[in-house]
């Protein structure tokens, strides 16, 4: 569940937010972390919020807040300072000040005029509570979670609690005030069982925390809540699929709205209260009156499902973001849509690799594309479409003509690297493609697969990379392969599984060399050095250094959370581990000793995958945050 931070915007005129970044300036270098050159990519989004007069739009996403000209769509800045993504956003109805609210449990308060911080609440431990301001900026509602469920009520001024709303059965769904700040309502959220969850609304004295009264009608839970801009109705959305308009002041239901075929996750009403906007999980968007509740229009423009919906301040455009992150506007007068005015924002990127020469970088995520960067200029060049899931894993060819990428639709796509067009289509596993890597040669292409069905042992392929024709299947794990990696030489090819194992296998004929034990978990990433004589790999918390020919340990290097993945310096004294504390740091450590040299944060989100330019001097990781960022190479390539 989201945080929602929910101010209702009144339509008053403000100065024009003012950019504190020259709008010339490259966005790829905005809010850096320490070491890094450029990102690529703007991270995924969770809210969205138009400025009282219309001008900018605040795109809540999981490496800070964006902030876009409203007409032209071009960025504008880029306020960091939350540890984690940022779940909401919210102006003050006079537009003087941003909200926003994260998951590292706070509330950053920031000038919506120059875009610097003002303050910090630390409002919960917990990043799913849900939270909301009122109107005037002073008092501030948490959602609770179990066992009270209680939702906290805190002044802001001052930094205390106040009180606690206690009624609902389960945490908080969605909060928001009254336009007045007089009254808070609040939907309480689902639980394992159906049976136990909370379908109420309920209204509560924002001021004293006295509870007025609870609205009941929708049959599963209520997943979102506004008020009109007059404060007289409420509008809800359900899991019911339902929409429903009630007085706000005595709390009678007024119309059912019935048109949706799944949940509905956002709705809000029109600045002259006329019209109530409803987003779903069916991927529509729909347009109702509000005070007959007849439906007047479907905007289904979407290929994903809808998580928010606002209307512009002046009525006329609609602003929707659905699951693939991207943002689409729609015209109300005339219904046409506008996609992908704001580029950049992406799903988690699970995979990032370098071209031979060192001039392009390929990155695959969970919106199913692959996407080719400048590694210089951090310009966006192509998109590799076709793939129906999620990219796992992407593969320069040794000659830099051809790319692989491995899905979770049980695929692997070559590609022309030059242009973009699609090649060939390797079919043959019965469900995800973990991992794909081609020999030194360019002429073999190998697969790893987390089949469907384990007793079919369909786990490790290699394929002529040439005519996409399957060569062999390599048969001896006993569960899914992970990861696969051919040896500098192209003699032997090694997989890691998740039965704890890596084995080594001869890379021509396919032959059973070797079995590697001594795992505690699955081996979720593994290296060769750039010699051949070692091999690395992750195993949860522990990099393990073995002789790549006996196996014999060389070292195993601990870290209290999670690795995730490996690669080693082209000149091989570096190596680098994503994951690390909290799993969103990078530890470079001394190949041969093992010592930590340099401990690299930034990201927000878990980190995927990591690799070195051929030269050495940049390193990219990629992370669930949407974003790779590249680091200099002189942080570790004199050290």
């Amino acid at each position: 569940m989201r945080i929602l931070l929910i101010c209702k915007i009144c339509p008053l005129f403000i100065s024009v937010l003012l950019p504190h970044i020259a709008l010339a300036q490259d966005y790829t270098r905005w809010g850096l972390p320490d070491g890094a050159i450029r990102r690529l990519g703007k991270g995924t989004i969770s809210d969205i919020a138009y400025s009282p007069d219309g001008a900018r739009l605040a795109v809540a996403s999981s490496i800070g807040i964006w902030i876009y000209d409203a007409h032209t769509w071009q960025e504008i800045d880029l306020l960091k300072g939350h540890t984690s993504g940022v779940d909401s956003v919210a102006f003050s109805p006079d537009g003087s000040t941003l909200y926003s609210g994260s998951g590292d449990g706070t509330v950053r308060l920031w000038d919506a005029v120059t875009g610097s911080h003002k303050r910090t609440l630390k409002v919960s431990k917990s990043p799913r509570d849900c939270v909301a301001l009122s109107p005037d900026g002073r008092t501030l509602a948490v959602g609770g979670n179990w066992p009270t469920n209680a939702i906290r009520l805190w002044d802001v001024v001052s930094d205390t609690h106040k009180q606690a709303l206690e009624g609902h059965m389960n945490s908080a769904t969605s909060i928001v005030f009254s336009p007045d700040g007089g009254t808070l309502a609040s939907a309480s959220g689902e639980t394992e069982s159906v049976e136990d969850w909370d379908t109420t609304i309920r209204l509560w004295n924002a001021v004293t925390g006295a509870h007025k009264r609870a609205l009941e009608g929708h049959s599963l839970a209520v997943t979102t809540l506004t008020f009109s801009p007059d404060g007289g109705a409420i509008a809800s959305g359900s899991e019911d699929n339902t929409i429903r308009l009630w007085n706000a002041i005595t709390g009678e239901h007024k119309h059912t709205l019935a048109g949706h075929k799944a949940a509905v996750t956002s709705v809000a009403f029109s600045p002259d209260g006329g019209k109530v906007l409803s987003g779903s999980r069916d991927t529509t968007t729909r347009l109702w009156d509000a005070i007959t509740g007849e439906h007047e229009q479907t905007f289904d423009d979407s290929t994903s499902q809808i998580s928010r919906v606002v209307f512009s301040p002046d009525g006329q455009m609609i602003a929707g973001l659905n699951w693939e992150d991207t943002i689409l506007l729609w015209d109300v007068a005339t219904g046409a849509c506008e996609q992908n005015n704001i580029a950049g924002h992406s799903s988690y990127v699970t995979s990032v690799a370098f071209s031979p020469d060192g001039g392009t970088i390929a990155s695959g995520g969970d919106d199913n594309t692959v996407r080719l960067w400048d590694a210089v200029s951090g310009e966006h060049k192509l998109n590799l479409e076709g793939h129906a899931h999620d990219i796992t894993s992407v593969a320069f060819s040794p000659d830099g003509r051809t790319i692989a990428s491995g899905s979770r639709d049980s695929t692997v796509r070559l590609w022309d690297a030059a242009t973009g067009k699609h090649r060939l289509t390797l079919e043959g596993h019965t469900w995800d493609v973990t991992s794909v890597a081609f020999s030194p040669d360019g002429m073999t292409l190998a697969s790893g697969s987390r089949p469907l069905i384990v007793a079919k042992e369909n786990f490790l392929r290699l394929w002529d990379a040439v005519t996409g024709a399957h060569e062999l299947t390599l048969k001896g794990h006993t569960n899914s392969v992970a990861s696969v990696a051919f040896s500098p030489d192209g003699r032997t090819l090694a997989s890691g599984s998740y039965d704890k194992t890596i084995r080594l296998w001869d890379a021509v004929s396919g032959k059973y060399k070797r079995i590697f034990t001594g795992y505690t978990g699955w081996v979720s990433s593994l290296v060769f050095s750039p010699d051949g004589e070692t091999l690395a790999s992750v195993c949860r918390g522990e990099i393990h250094l073995r002789d790549a020919v006996t196996g014999i340990h060389k070292q195993i290097l601990k870290e209290r959370k999670w690795f995730t993945c490996v690669t080693f310096s082209p000149d091989g004294r570096t190596l680098a581990c994503g994951g690390g504390t909290s799993y969103k740091s990078m530890h470079l450590r001394d190949a041969d000793t093992g010592a930590l040299k340099l401990t690299l944060r930034g990201h927000t989100g878990q980190i995927t995958s990591v690799a070195f330019s051929p030269d050495g001097g940049t390193l990219a990781s990629a992370s669930r945050d949407g974003t790779v960022l590249l680091w200099s190479g002189a942080l570790y390539l004199h050290r």
